[in-house]
């Protein structure tokens, strides 16, 4: 399939944890030609200034827990610009393929005789593993990762812990910062010791990232006085390796530079 975008076709792509240094080059160039962008809400001002002056930017809004812009409503657009021919691209933060509801809106547009493409980009749970210098998966320690969400149904958590009851998975944790409290309870319940160390890193990838530790027995402290960026919860042995002064200190000296 080809990488530029062309009539009734729709690049689905990821733009990372919100640095611009962090896109791939392919997302580069589908940014910078693209003629109309649909961009979640957590996209940064320094991804979106890569895309062409004129080219008709749409802010869709999507942030878990907010109001934004109805996924039904996102696809018509979608449909309606691509049928104009230009070239669309639907800008998601992180990777598309985790939880971006990027499979949603492929089938939607595939079923309505658009093409897409998805270029994947760094998803969170890389990023703070990256920024903050642990690894997501280590020798004796972990083997496993899981991805999830920690999303509350009429104030409760839906989804079933007891896969993150072994000891050697690490945890990621999407969107939990509001659930982190049952987070705690839940995991405990499921076998998971609540001795074992944790971090919840706000606003993962970019300058204004926050690192903060301790255990699962403790998460609802983690997440006290944030600065209302997205939070993501790392669970599991390798969370105690993670180190915040130097690293972020060293990430805001190189992007001033930069700026």
């Amino acid at each position: 399939m080809p990488h530029d975008a062309k009539p009734g076709f729709v690049q689905l792509v990821g733009a990372g944890p919100g640095a611009a240094d962090l896109l791939t080059i392919r997302a580069l160039r589908a940014i910078e030609g693209c003629e109309a962008l649909l961009y979640d809400a957590l996209i940064s001002e320094e991804v979106l200034a890569l895309a062409p002056a004129n080219c008709l930017k749409i802010q869709t809004g999507k942030r878990a827990g907010r109001t934004s812009m109805k996924q039904e409503t996102i696809n018509r657009l979608m449909l309606r610009l691509a049928r104009r021919g230009l070239k669309v691209v639907r800008l998601k933060g992180g990777d598309p393929s985790v939880f971006g509801r990027v499979g949603e809106e492929a089938a939607f547009l595939n079923a309505h005789g658009v093409g897409t493409e998805v270029v994947p980009g760094i998803t969170a749970a890389c990023a703070a593993a990256a920024q903050f210098n642990f690894p997501l998966t280590h020798r004796k320690q972990a083997r496993r990762v899981v991805f999830t969400t920690a999303r509350l149904e009429a104030g409760a958590l839906q989804a079933d812990w007891s896969a993150a009851a072994d000891p050697e998975t690490t945890l990621a944790i999407y969107m939990g910062g509001g659930a982190a409290e049952e987070l705690s309870a839940r995991l405990i319940d499921a076998g998971r010791a609540a001795s074992t160390p944790a971090v919840a890193v706000e606003s993962a990838g970019t300058p204004r990232a926050r690192l903060r530790r301790g255990v699962v027995g403790d998460l609802a402290r983690l997440v006290e006085d944030g600065e209302g960026g997205p939070v993501l919860l790392i669970i599991g042995e390798v969370a105690a390796l993670a180190s915040a002064g130097e690293i972020a200190d060293e990430l805001d000296a190189a992007h001033a530079l930069r700026a």
